[in-house]
């Protein structure tokens, strides 16, 4: 039987391997999940974790129990977000969705933590503004992002981002015609807290959070970011540098 991790219910660990057999199309041939006999043999586990394991990625929309016939896999297609010199999310994503739209949930001036200061190169308690949005695809949040601009030159950013929905679009109105992103740090981990509601994920969900810089063509840093994004929606892939 599979031991339980320390911190982690046994069913969390059963939905996120399950999740990864999703996204790596294990089941694509049929469309379903096996039966639960088969899949508590596939784990280790008893039934009953099963069960609270599909329970789960039903309350993420990933899969649906149909009565009678089994649980219907609903999406294991991901978009895909391409990161490279010119990371733009209109762009990355725009031709595998209908519509996308950017919603900003909070915006503040704040003295930046010291990793904000040192990504953007500022003296320590610089002040930036910070916004906290979340992008959508064809209705489904795609990702969530904190964002941080230097308050000296972009103070007014929020409000032309609500008008737009985009980054891209609010910098522009600071006269930054282009950007390039100088970074990206990319990792894996449990969502949680606002996450979990906003990018409408059970406990337990995977999201990719990738750290980056952008700087203008003068090689000026413009904005830190800090996006999550719902790993069984979105597949990152890194371009090579043209």
């Amino acid at each position: 039987m599979m031991e339980r991790q320390a911190g982690v219910a046994l069913w969390r660990q059963i939905a996120d391997r399950m999740r990864l057999a999703i996204n790596n199309g294990d089941f694509d041939e049929t469309g379903m999940m096996p039966p639960e006999t088969v899949l508590a043999a596939r784990f280790g586990v008893n039934r009953h974790t099963v069960r609270s394991a599909l329970a789960s990625l039903a309350e993420e929309d990933i899969v649906q129990p149909m009565q009678g016939i089994g649980t219907r896999i609903l999406r294991s297609r991901h978009l895909r977000f391409p990161i490279g010199r010119r990371t733009r999310l209109s762009q990355g994503l725009g031709a595998q969705a209908r519509e996308l739209e950017g919603l900003l949930l909070e915006a503040a001036c704040e003295a930046a933590p010291q990793a904000v200061t040192d990504a953007l190169t500022l003296a320590p308690g610089t002040a930036c503004v910070r916004l906290e949005t979340v992008h959508s695809a064809d209705g489904r949040p795609v990702s969530r992002s904190t964002s941080f601009f230097p308050a000296s030159r972009f103070a007014g950013i929020d409000a032309a981002y609500r008008r737009s929905g985009s980054i891209t679009a609010a910098l522009r109105a600071f006269g930054v015609s282009d950007y390039l992103r100088k970074s990206t740090e990319i990792s894996a981990v449990h969502a949680e807290g606002d996450d979990m509601q906003r990018l409408r994920l059970s406990p337990g969900a995977i999201v990719l959070t990738a750290t980056a810089v952008n700087t203008d063509l003068a090689d000026v840093p413009v904005q830190y970011a800090r996006t999550r994004f719902p790993a069984d929606r979105i597949k990152l892939t890194v371009e090579p540098e043209s």
